[in-house]
């Protein structure tokens, strides 16, 4: 079964096309089978994905794409979660019925936030849904400038901080350009490491929440399996 990835901000701006692209591509660089999902109506995922298929040959990304919207998301995170090792879905700005709806279907949220104030403050609506539903979530620092102290002071003020920073680097833009990623542009770049990090990080985190889901269900069959046995006695 498929973890879904939602990348979210309530902010335009941030980068979530960007860490969407990179993160699918990296997580199939790793040998998983990956779904990307635009429900973004800008659909600058589906043009990147356009030049992806101009370079590599339709049916040859390495990604299984789909762009939809509305009473359709739902599901279509269904049925490719039964496809797929992952699912990353990039989600429009505000907490439209859309990005409610590919919240609400998330194993794992993230938010990518630049060193801004008010992409501080604009992620607030978007960690509320989060705890809300109970999914598990990240903000990562996007676009960050070497020694940026702006960014130490946003950082503090931001709760569910992900270890890893991303910078403001141009290989990220310059590689979708080409329908690519760092990871595959520069594969020893700091950008491409950066992603790396993300990915890792991200994978600990999901994997860490099907342990505890398999623990809580195991705890579940050794209760009932104990009730039964006080029963018959």
């Amino acid at each position: 079964m498929a973890k879904v990835i939602t990348i979210a901000q309530q902010k335009g701006g941030a980068g979530k096309t960007t860490m969407a692209a990179h993160i699918a591509v990296a997580l199939s660089q790793k040998g998983n089978r990956v779904a990307i999902v635009d429900i973004d109506p800008q659909g600058s995922l589906s043009y990147w994905h356009r030049l992806r298929e101009e370079k590599f040959g339709e049916g040859y990304t390495g990604l299984i794409f789909n762009a939809l919207s509305g009473w359709r998301v739902g599901s279509e995170v269904a049925r490719l979660r039964k496809q797929c090792d992952f699912i990353v879905i990039d989600s429009p700005p505000h907490t439209e019925t859309e990005a409610r709806t590919a919240i609400r279907s998330a194993d794992l949220i993230i938010i990518p936030v630049q060193p801004s104030p008010t992409d501080l403050w604009a992620t607030k609506a978007t960690l509320d849904l989060a705890k809300a539903e109970k999914i598990p979530v990240r903000v990562v620092l996007n676009r960050v400038a070497a020694n940026s102290r702006l960014a130490q002071k946003i950082a503090a003020e931001l709760p569910e901080l992900a270890e890893t920073t991303i910078g403001n680097r141009v290989l990220f833009a310059a590689s979708l350009l080409e329908g690519k990623c760092a990871t595959e542009i520069d594969p020893g770049s700091p950008a491409a490491q950066e992603i790396k990090a993300l990915v890792k990080e991200i994978l600990a985190l999901v994997k860490d929440e099907e342990e505890e889901a398999m623990e809580d269900t195991e705890a579940a069959a050794k209760a009932q399996k104990k009730k039964k046995v006080l029963a018959e006695v």
